[in-house]
């Protein structure tokens, strides 16, 4: 039995690219959505929870307060252009641009090339209520990282029945 089986964590695939986890420290490809939690460029306290929809592009930003992004106002804000940066990092440029549903064309996948073509179409402003989802998500990662190392198994990480054992 290898290490990683062993003990209650999983093995976690590593990024396509390195990423700089202070402008972004968390990206995910989830809920039909890019969707993560990009760090505010003028107060440490701040942060914005962003997402962009698979297919429609439709975007919403705004804090962790719910107070709406004042740069998302017709287009894609400077939070949601480095949630997709740093989403390219993460899961690589051509897996972004499937997940999102994106043609770019005869043109190689980059963030910047993903970030024109779905503005290309004019994306509305989306559904707000994707930040609760995604910032909550955000929280438990965090949590997740004051636990000391340990094979001990985490109860809300065990997601299946224990088996029966024959009498």
């Amino acid at each position: 039995m290898s290490e990683w089986e062993r003990s209650s964590t999983a093995r976690v695939a590593a990024p396509a690219q390195p990423r700089k986890l202070a402008k972004v420290p968390f990206v995910e490809l989830a809920d039909g959505r890019v969707q993560g939690v990009v760090s505010s460029g003028s107060d440490i306290e701040r942060v914005y929870v962003s997402s962009v929809a698979s297919g429609t592009y439709a975007y919403a930003c705004s804090t962790n307060n719910n107070r709406p992004c004042g740069g998302a106002r017709g287009s894609f804000c400077n939070h949601i252009r480095a949630l997709v940066t740093e989403a390219v990092l993460q899961y690589g440029a051509a897996r972004v641009a499937r997940y999102l549903r994106v043609d770019t064309g005869d043109q190689e996948p980059s963030a910047p090339v993903l970030t024109a073509a779905m503005t290309a179409t004019g994306p509305a402003q989306g559904d707000t209520k994707a930040a609760a989802p995604g910032f909550s998500r955000f929280l438990r990662h965090l949590a997740y990282l004051e636990l000391d190392a340990s094979t001990a198994p985490l109860p809300e990480m065990q997601w299946f029945p224990p088996t029966r054992t024959a009498a």
